[in-house]
């Protein structure tokens, strides 16, 4: 209700200030000479003015809105309803001001025809100032709202990719994976201390990966694949040479822009959850490739596969779905399907 006084209260705003405007002209060039003069043209102004305003609102307004949902062009019926709206206008305050005896009946119709020989002119300048007005209001309030959308989903996608973090640092100090990782260095220490140093140090570039870039939503694609290079050697090892996995990106692709642990999180997956369960170990392999303007980027393991819907919220690939959802809104997607009896997770984002 609010917005809809608004407009009209703005409408007639403009409308009498128009008339008032025209008035001080008149004054100015001196063609209203007395108090009387100015009076009557004041009143004939004010009522010729509101009441064509009035007609034209009512006229145009709504056809306006329903062209304007369609994207319909809207200067011809702008046009068209200001000619109608100022000849209906003039015509019914023309009979108003012959009602209250203010016009002569014999010299109606020829102070009608030059009152709309002024009039016209008036009103084709100010309903297409008013329609230029109002679409320029109308793209600042949708610029504005894209713009609150923006942060919005910025605000979103920085709360989910520090979750993210979290849930990664957690995940790599939690007494299992800490141990099982502890446990591969120490007995590497007797046999190859130059390998558990190097586990060390992986270990190390994972936690501090796991801390870093808190305020970069995206990060290139080889920063990632750096983070999933030191997992999967600290994995290898714990497999005892049950995990083998290769990485086919192209090197146009190295600087892609994708969300931090998000490869990761696939990798992590497939290890987990396809081959970890397997007896003889298994193999993944890590393939991206530019497509129509995307990424998409693919972790195929050797596992049973399984089914996205059924992931429960909060695990690893609910919190990437929801921080692709953030980031890039339907542009961005997760598919799971199996392939070359392999399981796949496909993660598809706008290329950035």
């Amino acid at each position: 209700m609010a917005p809809t006084k608004y407009k009209w209260a703005f409408s007639f705003f403009w409308i009498n200030l128009a008339v008032a405007v025209v008035v001080l002209v008149l004054l100015a060039t001196h063609q209203i000479s007395t108090i009387r003069d100015l009076m009557h043209m004041l009143a004939y102004a004010l009522i010729y003015a509101n009441l064509t305003g009035l007609l034209g609102i009512l006229a145009i307004g709504g056809v306006v809105e329903k062209l304007a949902v369609r994207k319909g062009s809207l200067v011809p019926v702008v046009i068209v309803g200001v000619i109608v709206s100022a000849a209906l206008g003039c015509l019914v305050a023309q009979t108003l001001l012959m009602a209250v005896g203010l016009v002569v009946p014999r010299h109606f119709w020829e102070e009608y025809f030059q009152t709309l020989r002024v009039a016209m002119p008036l009103a084709l300048v100010f309903g297409l100032g008013a329609l230029i007005h109002g679409s320029l209001r109308e793209r600042v309030e949708l610029m504005e709202v894209r713009l609150r959308e923006k942060e919005a989903a910025e605000e979103r996608a920085q709360k989910l990719a520090t979750e993210a973090r979290l849930r990664a640092l957690e995940a790599r100090i939690h007494p299992h994976f800490l141990f099982n990782t502890l446990n591969s260095i120490s007995s590497l220490i007797a046999v190859n201390p130059a390998r558990a140093e190097q586990i060390v140090g992986r270990l190390a570039t994972l936690l501090r990966a796991s801390l870093d870039n808190s305020d970069q939503p995206l990060i290139p694609l080889r920063q990632e694949l750096a983070m999933v290079e030191s997992y999967v050697d600290i994995e290898k090892v714990r497999f005892s040479g049950k995990l083998n996995g290769s990485v086919n990106v192209p090197a146009g692709l190295q600087e892609a822009k994708v969300p931090p642990m998000s490869v990761q999180s696939l990798v992590e997956n497939a290890v987990k959850h396809g081959i970890t369960p397997q007896n003889d170990g298994g193999e993944f392999l890590i393939i991206a490739r530019a497509e129509n303007g995307n990424v998409r980027i693919e972790v195929r393991d050797t596992g049973p596969g399984f089914d996205l819907s059924a992931v429960p919220a909060g695990h690893g690939l609910d919190n990437l779905v929801e921080r692709l959802d953030a980031l890039f809104g339907a542009k961005a997607r997760l598919n799971v399907f199996r392939r070359d009896g392999y399981s796949v997770v496909e993660m598809v984002l706008p290329r950035v």
